[in-house]
Formats: structure tokens, sequence, C-alpha cells
């Protein structure tokens, strides 16, 4: 079978279509929710800078942006887990499927 054929089979399968409209929308919706954090924290550290300097408790030498800063670390890495179990379960699924449709 033609590298054309086999690539227009891919491109008129719904499930392709499916799998980008899948794909595109937890892309941008988990690049949306990064940016939010990061430029908020931006945010903070540029309007805020007194709040981020305050100890976390009384006593404490850990200032507020410390663990703020971790916590935007520890987000961006959960939403590349979200986003990386998505790819390995309903992604996957869906590849495989286009890839069965277009080999008939």
């Amino acid at each position: 079978m033609s590298h054309e054929l086999t690539a227009s089979k891919i491109r008129n399968n719904p499930k392709f279509h499916q799998l980008v409209r899948q794909r595109d929308g937890l892309a941008w919706t988990l690049s949306a929710i990064v940016c939010v954090i990061y430029f908020g924290f931006i945010m903070l550290i540029a309007f805020a800078g007194d709040f981020l300097t305050q100890p976390v408790a009384a006593g404490s030498v850990i200032p507020v942006g410390l663990p703020l800063g971790v916590g935007v670390i520890l987000a961006s890495v959960v939403l590349t887990g979200i986003y990386v179990y998505r790819a390995n379960t309903a992604f996957d699924h869906l590849i495989h499927d286009i890839i069965q449709d277009a080999s008939k």
C-alpha cells in the first residue's frame, strides 16, 4: 500500500480527528494551567514581595515563597504526569485503532 493512500486513510478516519481534538484540548488546557501558575507566581514576586519573604510560621527561617516555588514545580510535574497518563492510555488506544483501520 502506498504511503499517500495510508496517510489519506488516516487523515479521513474519524478516530484520527477525535484523537487530534482530544489531544489538542488536553494540551491547551494543561498549558493554560501551567501559564496561570507560573505567571501568578511571577506576579506575586513582582507585586507582593513582602508577602513572599514572610516566614511560614513564627520563628521559622523558611519564607512563604519557598514552599510556593516548590509548589509551582510540583504542579508542573503533576500536570506533565496527567498528560503522560492520558497519552499512554486513551491516546495510545486511539492510535492503535487508527493504525489498524489504515492497514485494512
